[in-house]
């Protein structure tokens, strides 16, 4: 006898038990707890931090002392629509982009301009 004339017995006698077919609601339940942990753990944290970020640049002004997301420091000299004039060091100025504008510095920060 072969090994394989034990299995076939077996795989017969598995496919005849039937075993009864579970719940559909039952078995999506999992996929919906893993959709809510993710919702709140990684989707409304990320859109919280989105909202602030557009509030932020919305409120940009001349004069504000801001730092990019490159790290360069300045303070605003003029605001565009898309883009911000920013005075990095005394007669230096650059254009970048408002979205590059990680925060806004307390005023006086930047007492070297």
């Amino acid at each position: 006898m072969s090994p394989i004339d034990f299995l076939i017995p077996a795989a017969h006698a598995q496919a005849a038990a039937g075993a009864a077919q579970p719940n559909v609601w039952l078995q999506l339940i999992p996929l919906v707890l893993l959709f809510v942990v993710f919702w709140f753990l990684l989707i409304r944290p990320q859109m919280k931090r989105q909202k602030e970020h557009r509030q932020l640049v919305e409120k940009l002004a001349k004069g504000d002392e801001v730092v990019t997301s490159g790290g360069v420091a300045g303070r605003i000299d003029d605001v565009g629509e898309s883009f911000l004039t920013v005075e990095i060091a005394e007669g230096v100025r650059v254009r970048v982009q408002k979205g590059a504008v990680n925060a806004v510095l307390p005023k006086g920060t930047l007492k070297s301009l």
